[in-house]
């Protein structure tokens, strides 16, 4: 990436932040779907006692952690589930992991049973079982592979595709709506 296309970036990241800060702010806790949105949908066959393996991208982990230390709750909640996402979201130190149920109702119903508003909310689907909470989270989005529909109730759909980073895509504009600083050691610290 040049110097222009870096600065163009940082541009674009800064007036979504902008465009989306009413509803940013009020964020606490970053939720999303795992096939489709953490993983490019892929599924590989690993045997009976891993299952379906999921491939992620580190980007997404970082800003997970990004999230974190800055006080944002992080999960997800999916349809499927495997060793492989078990072992991701542990490793994550998640702390919400809902698995095995196409109907995310009650996932999302438990989160607003700990005291969090709709409003609050974040999530990222991409496909018609993720739309209730889609339609229900205070700021939602998906990627470009999503169906019209999911793009329709949304409220940003991501440049970079699924399992590219779309998620961390979200994030930093994310951060930047809430004014934050990375907290990352450098030479000087």
């Amino acid at each position: 990436m040049t110097l222009a296309n870096g600065m163009a970036a940082k541009k674009k990241v800064l007036a979504l932040a902008k465009k989306f800060k009413k509803k940013l702010k009020k964020i606490k806790v970053f939720l999303c779907d795992v096939d489709g949105i953490l993983t490019d949908g892929r599924l590989a066959w690993a045997g009976e006692e891993a299952g379906f393996n999921r491939f992620f991208n580190a980007l997404d982990g970082l800003g997970f952690r990004i999230l974190q230390q800055n006080g944002i709750k992080v999960g997800v909640i999916s349809g499927g589930q495997s060793a492989g996402l078990k072992m991701r979201a542990q490793m994550l130190k998640m702390d919400y992991y809902f698995v095995g149920n196409e109907d995310k109702r009650g996932p999302f119903l438990k989160i607003l049973s700990d005291g969090y508003t709709p409003e609050e909310i974040l999530f990222m689907g991409d496909d018609f079982i993720d739309l209730p909470i889609l339609k229900r989270a205070g700021f939602a989005a998906t990627v470009p592979e999503a169906s019209w529909e999911i793009q329709a109730a949304v409220d940003y759909v991501t440049e970079r595709s699924m399992g590219r980073g779309c998620v961390r895509e979200v994030i930093d504009i994310l951060r930047m709506a809430q004014g934050w600083q990375l907290k990352f050691p450098d030479f000087e610290d």
